[in-house]
């Protein structure tokens, strides 16, 4: 092992607990034990406790498991009133304690504002008939409870319902009752869920969205009461040496209602700023927590806590460390953490331990990996969130992934094995087939990979000289090193199996091949826009992304879905002037972008005041500039030295599906990374 990461590998205490190494396995949403999210209710989670295990059969010092609401989410039981699942969690510890991991159960007393309440189920709370006939199932009205009457995050014409006296007292009871069985079930200590994100003991902390003149709120003391109340029932329950670690935001980063601020900028923090936060930091690690599981953000910054690739790496760092100068207990920071900057803010005394979470969901052995001094083989995380969190919104919508895909978090668009190793697992074939794949994209490299697994004899065909495909287009922008780096892995990665690579070798007719199956993965192509002047003067997004073709200083982005923003993103770190025209009443409307990311742009055009047109239709494209149509009729002249087109893509499959050929990726139907991976073991399983 290098030796910079060595301060990863040292012991430490969270009190009278020595965790073996420095490595803290964040929680995620989807990986708690107790498979809360489900229309069966909580049970003991097998598949988020064979994850669990294999992380830590793979050098994870403390794993913090997903968040465990101490009441169901359906049908309303308390986890404490069932007595079978912390059996079957007993059970559990025993096995992860074989591996010298310790764990921590996160215990969370809600969301409130911040509950994603879907499409599906809003217009139910929104009509008192339905909401009282769903109750019984779904109580709306207990979820989206808050310190005071407030527009849901999700859903702003949704008022959330002000949680009396007698809830908080229930919860704070509740989280002792639930802790004392964790620790009876030899769970080595218990995280508090959360003055942090803007979760509910964060909107109660935080004045701007508690409005009470009750004690449990007003002053500072009011303000944080829920907080401390909940570690000392704890403590009187399991006794003041059991460990209660605190899921903690330094700074809101928020300007306003769902509003963030961007990494650098001068704002007027709404939230909880630095000063407030030295002061609660002390005052929480007074009240009896043991530790500061630590980063920034709220859903209103939603970025902070979620940092997409448009983040900077180490971004909470700094006002972490300096949070660890007021207090004496335990300090993790997480968001976009790299390991030898971990180890070395270890070793510098600015941090206690490192919180990595998305990583462990790509490749479970990634520390394994580090230690043995094999970094080129660990699969990296890209942060795009579309398989873990991939909560979506956007003008006037709530959540709007279905409530299917909702419920299945802390799944992994680039491991579709994660979180769902029933559906995807790798079996030897029956019978080994001669397989031929066409197309070197992301798809087809992962459908080759999964059959040559399986024990096929796998060709794969690429017309260009490189793998990689439209991939390659997309990993162009300065801030998507990891999905170059995932390239990278990827050409290393196929080079381990007997994989007949055949490059600058287009395939016309696929009868010549004289293969038992054959997988198109050939992609999609751009969509024109019948706009005059488009075909003359519009520069497609791949030809500018490739460097194919170069723009001038002022550039339209004619589009603004997830390509459009990223381009208009990449165009002005450059320093030039970048222009968005889009159709639709937001940026990024398209389900399956998460919000965290899709906030990040919103905003960011925002703060920066780049030219936003929604709801505006381009008519004309011309050398120096277009003309476009808004809503309400009026022609605008917008001048620009390059027009760049992002108006979607249609498949381009070189056949149509039959008996023995099957179609993966957008050469089936464009979608994303996740969609194009699935697909890919969806077929190769099969054959």
């Amino acid at each position: 092992m290098d030796q910079k990461y060595e301060a990863l590998f040292t012991p430490w205490k969270i009190g009278n607990v020595e965790i073996k190494n420095r490595i803290v396995m964040c929680p995620m949403g989807g990986t708690s034990l107790f498979g809360w999210f489900e229309l069966g209710g909580c049970h003991f989670d097998k598949e988020a406790a064979k994850l669990f295990i294999e992380r830590a059969n793979n050098n994870v010092g403390l794993i913090i498991p997903g968040i465990a609401p101490l009441r169901d989410t359906f049908w309303g039981k308390w986890l404490w009133q069932n007595p079978k699942m912390f059996e079957e969690l007993k059970e559990f510890m025993d096995e992860i304690h074989k591996t010298g991991a310790k764990l921590f159960v996160q215990l969370t007393a809600g969301m409130g504002r911040s509950w994603a309440i879907t499409e599906l189920v809003a217009p139910l709370h929104k009509n008192k008939i339905t909401r009282a006939i769903v109750k019984p199932i779904i109580d709306t009205s207990h979820e989206l409870a808050s310190p005071s009457p407030q527009p849901s995050r999700w859903a702003h014409d949704i008022i959330c319902p002000e949680m009396t006296v007698e809830q908080i007292h229930e919860i704070i009871e509740a989280f002792a009752k639930t802790a004392k069985l964790c620790r009876d079930a030899g769970v080595d200590g218990v995280e508090v869920h959360a003055v942090h994100e803007g979760y509910l003991l964060d909107q109660f902390a935080i004045e701007f969205f508690n409005k009470r003149t009750d004690e449990y709120g007003g002053s500072f003391e009011n303000r944080y009461r829920f907080a401390a109340e909940v570690v000392k029932a704890i403590k009187e329950a399991c006794g003041d040496d059991y460990p209660v670690s605190l899921r903690y935001s330094v700074e809101s980063k928020m300007k306003g209602f769902c509003e963030g601020a961007m990494p650098g900028e001068e704002y007027t923090e709404v939230g909880r700023d630095m000063a407030e936060s030295e002061k609660a930091a002390k005052y929480l690690q007074d009240a009896g927590y043991d530790m500061l599981n630590a980063d920034n953000g709220t859903y209103d910054s939603w970025y902070w806590a979620h940092p997409p690739m448009y983040m900077p790496q180490n971004c909470n760092l700094d006002d972490v460390a300096h949070i660890k100068n007021f207090v004496d207990i335990p300090v993790v920071c997480a968001g976009r953490m790299e390991p030898d900057v971990g180890a070395q803010a270890i070793a510098d005394g600015k941090i206690d331990g490192v919180g990595i979470a998305r990583q462990f969901l790509v490749d479970p052995q990634w520390i394994t990996k580090l230690i043995e001094d094999r970094l080129e083989d660990i699969k990296p995380c890209i942060c795009c969130h579309s398989g873990c969190f991939n909560f979506s919104s956007s003008k006037g919508h709530a959540n709007t992934q279905d409530l299917k895909d909702t419920m299945g978090l802390a799944r992994c668009a680039l491991n579709p094995e994660t979180m769902q190793s029933k559906k995807y697992n790798i079996k030897p074939a029956k019978k080994s087939k001669r397989i031929a794949v066409i197309g070197g994209g992301i798809g087809g490299m992962e459908a080759a990979i999964v059959c040559a697994k399986r024990g096929h004899k796998v060709s794969l065909y690429e017309k260009s000289d490189k793998l990689g495909g439209v991939f390659i287009a997309a990993a162009a922008p300065s801030f998507k090193e990891k999905d170059r780096d995932l390239i990278t892995w990827y050409k290393r990665e196929i080079k381990k199996y007997p994989i007949n690579v055949s490059l600058n070798t287009e395939i016309k007719n696929i009868e010549s091949l004289q293969a038992d199956e054959v997988i198109i993965a050939t992609g999609s192509v751009a969509n024109r826009i019948p706009v005059k002047g488009a075909n003359d003067f519009g520069i497609e997004a791949v030809d500018y992304l490739l460097g194919n073709k170069t723009v001038g200083d002022n550039v339209v982005v004619v589009g603004g879905g997830l390509t459009g923003c990223e381009i208009a993103y990449d165009l002005y770190l450059q320093g030039k002037n970048p222009t968005i025209v889009e159709m639709q009443d937001d940026l990024i409307t398209t389900p399956g972008v998460a919000l965290a990311n899709t906030s990040f742009l919103r905003d960011f055009f925002k703060s920066n005041k780049v030219p936003v047109y929604l709801e505006t239709k381009t008519t004309e494209i011309r050398a120096d500039g277009v003309s476009v149509a808004t809503k309400d009729g009026k022609t605008i002249d917008i001048p620009a030295d390059s027009v760049i087109l992002s108006v979607g893509y249609k498949p381009a499959p070189l056949a149509p599906k039959a008996k023995h050929v099957h179609i993966v990726g957008d050469a089936d139907k464009v979608g994303n990374l996740r969609t194009v991976i699935w697909q890919a073991w969806d077929v190769a399983m099969k054959l």
